[in-house]
């Protein structure tokens, strides 16, 4: 294996094979994340990832998820996709799913019937990170796309066949912007129709172009309670009528962990952080964070 820098993948693709068909992220801008600074944008070679794939095929006598790293491999043809999507279909036969990174304009980029080719090829799952439905907090932190354009990726893959996780952070309006920043995240929550949907809290690295404003003080980062009202807010503007999805916000960066389906658990949720706003001790010693 070829291994290339830090690698990162999902938390539910902890017991998956990795693969890097792409080097470093192809946006790589945002002002929150440290991820890929160490490298730059490339395509690797399809005959250095299918050279993995058979090497990894003589180690492990079954493997049943693998994921594409880097941060934005689903930036990668339909084409280019397909020729990789069909040797791991060949070599890892027993393989249920294959999972990627994405932005919006990976999937918008393509049409119908390439998603939906690819979804017969094995691509069961893709990851985004819309981070925020405040076009606002998005600007700042200079995602590099807006939220109307998530939520259509998000409803294109899943019409295609393709799952979606798709993550938001608590905390990164900051102060200034919480209150925004939670509205519309629950509503847009609601609106795009996502299978999964995960929280996870702003935690900045010296690498992260944020890091700067945090030191100096024009952005000021949310207390660990603060966070958990932010939360609740954003459990509040989901709407009542949403298509049904699975919601986690048990990260190792979350001051509180919370399991369950929206809307149906959305109320036993909110109790749960309730809960911990007034008694502190509930909530997850600053030392036991981490991303």
């Amino acid at each position: 294996m070829r291994y290339e820098g830090d690698i990162y993948r999902p938390p539910s693709e902890a017991y998956s094979l990795l693969i890097q068909a792409t080097i470093g992220c192809s946006h790589n801008k945002c002002a929150f994340c440290s991820m890929f600074k160490d490298k730059r944008f490339r395509v690797r070679k399809p005959d250095e990832i299918i050279a993995d794939l058979k090497e990894c095929r003589s180690y492990y006598r079954r493997i049943d998820r693998i994921f594409l790293c880097d941060g934005d491999a689903m930036c990668l043809s339909a084409g280019k996709l397909l020729d990789i999507l069909r040797p791991i279909r060949e070599i890892f036969p027993e393989c249920s799913r294959v999972g990627i990174y994405s932005r919006s304009r990976g999937i918008l980029d393509k049409t119908d019937e390439e998603l939906r080719a690819l979804a017969e090829a094995g691509l069961g799952i893709a990851y985004i990170g819309a981070e925020s439905g405040s076009a606002e907090v998005l600007r700042r932190m200079n995602k590099g796309e807006s939220i109307e354009a998530v939520t259509a990726a998000v409803r294109k893959a899943e019409a295609a066949g393709i799952q979606t996780s798709v993550t938001f952070i608590s905390g990164l309006g900051g102060r200034e912007l919480w209150r925004e920043h939670a509205e519309a995240t629950g509503k847009v929550i609601g609106e795009m129709g996502a299978s999964y949907v995960s929280l996870l809290t702003l935690m900045v690295e010296r690498r992260a172009p944020i890091y700067e404003e945090i030191r100096e003080g024009r952005f000021e980062l949310l207390s660990g309670k603060e966070v958990l009202e932010e939360a609740k807010l954003i459990l509040e503007n989901v709407p009542d009528d949403m298509k049904p999805c699975v919601f986690r916000s048990n990260h190792a960066s979350n001051y509180v962990s919370l399991r369950g389906d929206l809307p149906k658990d959305r109320e036993r949720m909110i109790k749960q952080l309730e809960a911990a706003i007034a008694d502190e001790s509930l909530m997850k010693d600053e030392r036991f964070r981490m991303l």
